[in-house]
């Protein structure tokens, strides 16, 4: 019987994402035998929302100390310069090409991808349009960099993002970060919409296997 899935919805740019990340980690990290973890790119920023981050840097440093607060993590000293230097431009296409293209080698880790390529943006203060940043990861993974990149620009792996957008919006997202548990071909039960804790997403998780009738380990 295949394993149920648990689909993480979320854009490398969105800072409440950042915020969660840690506990999604988590969460792959002790259970990743009882579900088939997936990361959907929500495509927060395209189209004519595209532009440099001096016209949201305002927002972002009115609710930086609230996720920090909040969640746990802590924003860097690198992001803070992006912020004030103000050109670097917001587009969610590039970060949900590379997940699409790191998804065709190593599927199965990409709840690790997507928290590095948060952390790339938000503590390091990393480009996410530029490719330096992607040969960064696919050392670190220890994937075929040149190939990487080269993918990076295929519109195969471009479709395969703007499916993953579409796929979040079937499931009627309108906000980041979601969670969903899939238990079924057609059955999916929301577990989280926006930021909540480690114990709460358990207790959240137990309550929809429990319903569903499939094990959870005590």
């Amino acid at each position: 019987m295949a394993k149920p899935a648990f689909i993480y919805v979320y854009d490398a740019l969105c800072g409440w994402c950042y915020g969660f990340s840690p506990v999604i980690k988590s969460l792959y990290e002790k259970y990743s035998d009882v579900f088939d973890f997936q990361v959907l790119s929500g495509g927060m920023i395209l189209g004519d929302r595209v532009g440099p981050v001096s016209q949201m840097a305002d927002m972002i440093r009115k609710h930086r100390p609230i996720v920090e607060e909040t969640t746990g993590v802590k924003f860097g000293e690198a992001f803070s310069d992006v912020l004030n230097e103000g050109t670097m431009i917001l587009s969610s296409e590039k970060p949900s090409i590379a997940l699409s293209v790191f998804k065709s080698y190593m599927p199965e880790k990409a709840v690790l991808y997507a928290h590095d390529l948060q952390r790339a943006l938000n503590f390091y203060g990393k480009d996410l349009n530029n490719e330096e940043t992607y040969r960064e990861l696919a050392e670190k993974y220890e994937l075929p960099i040149e190939e990487f990149i080269e993918k990076l620009e295929h519109e195969e792996y471009r479709q395969l993002a703007y499916y993953d957008v579409a796929l979040a919006r079937q499931l009627q997202v309108t906000g980041f970060p979601a969670a969903f548990i899939k238990t079924g071909d057609l059955s999916f039960h929301m577990v989280a919409k926006g930021f909540a804790d480690e114990q709460t997403m358990e207790l959240r998780i137990r309550n929809v296997m429990k319903e569903a009738g499939l094990n959870w380990p005590d």
